[in-house]
């Protein structure tokens, strides 16, 4: 029986596949220790890349606006990514000189109202002790064994010391280990930073090369569509972030207009606290909501409530006409498909995942898409066929006509 060659290595793969899938399910525990390890391992790297797409998004659109001049093309990139990070710095040093100023009022206010549920404490207490006959009454008519609750709370409290004893040892190494995390964050946040300024300038350079390789690896046919959907995914990805950040720029505009028509305090503060944290998709705002009614609350409870239904009156219109509008149209991703991309999202990643999922349904959607055309287009299915058929109204029944009695065959008086 004779073999070709490329049966003989279809068949080795698939019987490697199938070995190396059995090793795999005999050991997860040591396949995901060496997992986390490759993450830790490139996390600076990983976290460069993040920073890098994030930043080109606006350094791309200043070198647009910098024009086509050859004599300066050497300059163009080094002075837009100066740019760039002064824009990015500028927005972050603007955003903390609305929300400190106004945090500081907000304590104040917490000191000031604190100051005064103390000094009006003795009345409070004078108050209460005139009704302590009443309420010893009532705790005669109450059933409750004392010893026996005297007696759980003391278990409670032995069984509080001795964990503290006995965890005294790991507070320490905790303490250690919390100041070795932080030391390792802020080195993996430097490493990613400076690897995100290389990815910037150097970026047509990097992409003339991963072209080169695959191309150098990989069939012709298969290495176009891999840059067919990064294309894809890189403009995908790129209008979602800069509709993200539109829409959060609309919603935290909304607050600071709105609230000073109702007298509200912290409009500022509360708008720009939305807006940041309605980066996040749909969900983002509610926290934003809650941050404002708990600032609010502190000065007028009811503000806060009006606050509140102020927020729902602009997340209506801005869950319904805004974002699925804003962020939908820029991903081409409908907006039934953005929602059930959130939810997912953030169930399977949180909010990490809500901000991958959009772009990443997108893209899914777009290739999705074309297969069926392909494929419809391969099948030559008629285009009346795809429409959905529209139920027709039975034609009226035409009218019954009423015959006319028989006349009866009766009988002449002479029979």
């Amino acid at each position: 029986m004779e073999f070709h060659k490329k049966t003989v290595w279809t068949v080795a793969a698939a019987a490697f596949a199938v070995l190396a899938g059995y090793w795999c399910l005999q050991n997860l525990t040591m396949l995901g220790g060496a997992l986390r390890a490759l993450v830790t391992l490139i996390a600076p790297f990983l976290l460069g890349c993040a920073v890098a797409f994030i930043l080109n998004v606006p350094m791309r659109a200043v070198e647009r606006r910098m024009g086509s001049d050859k004599r300066t093309a050497k300059l163009r990139r080094p002075v837009a990514f100066v740019l760039t990070l002064a824009l990015v710095a500028g927005v972050l040093a603007l955003a903390s000189l609305v929300i400190v100023p106004s945090l500081a009022d907000a304590v104040s206010s917490v000191s000031q109202q604190a100051q005064t549920f103390f000094t009006r404490l003795p009345e409070m207490l004078t108050a209460l002790e005139t009704r302590l006959p009443e309420l010893e009454t009532a705790l005669q008519t109450l059933d409750i064994e004392w010893t026996t609750l005297s007696a759980k709370a003391l278990e409670l409290l032995r069984d509080l010391g001795e964990r503290l004893v006995n965890t005294g040892v790991g507070g320490v190494l905790g303490g250690m280990s919390f100041v070795g995390s932080v030391v390792s964050g802020v080195s993996t946040f430097f490493i990613g930073l400076v690897f995100a300024v290389y990815l910037l300038l150097q970026k047509e350079k990097l992409g003339r090369q991963i072209r080169q390789i695959l191309y150098a690896l990989l069939p012709e046919r298969v290495a176009d569509r891999i840059l067919s959907v990064a294309d894809l995914a890189n403009r995908t990805f790129s209008n979602f972030l800069s509709g993200q950040c539109l829409e959060a720029v609309i919603l935290g505009s909304l607050f600071i207009v709105t609230m000073p028509i109702f007298k509200m305090p912290y409009a500022v503060l509360v708008g720009v606290t939305v807006a940041l944290t309605a980066l996040i998709p749909i969900v983002g705002a509610f926290i934003g909501c809650a941050v404002g009614a708990l600032l609010i609350l502190l000065v007028n409870p009811v503000q806060a409530l009006l606050f509140i239904v102020l927020f729902l009156v602009i997340q209506q219109i801005e869950g319904n006409l805004i974002y699925p509008h804003v962020v939908g149209s820029s991903v081409g991703l409908p907006s039934i498909w953005v929602l059930v991309a959130v939810i997912l999202g953030g169930k399977l990643m949180g909010i990490l995942g809500m901000l991958i999922f959009i772009p990443l349904c997108s893209v899914l959607y777009a290739l999705f898409r074309q297969y069926v055309k392909d494929r419809l287009a391969e099948r030559k299915i008629p285009p009346s066929k795809l429409r959905p058929q529209v139920p027709q109204a039975p034609p009226p029944s035409p009218p019954v006509k009423k015959r006319p009695p028989k006349a009866g065959k009766g009988k002449g008086p002479g029979a």
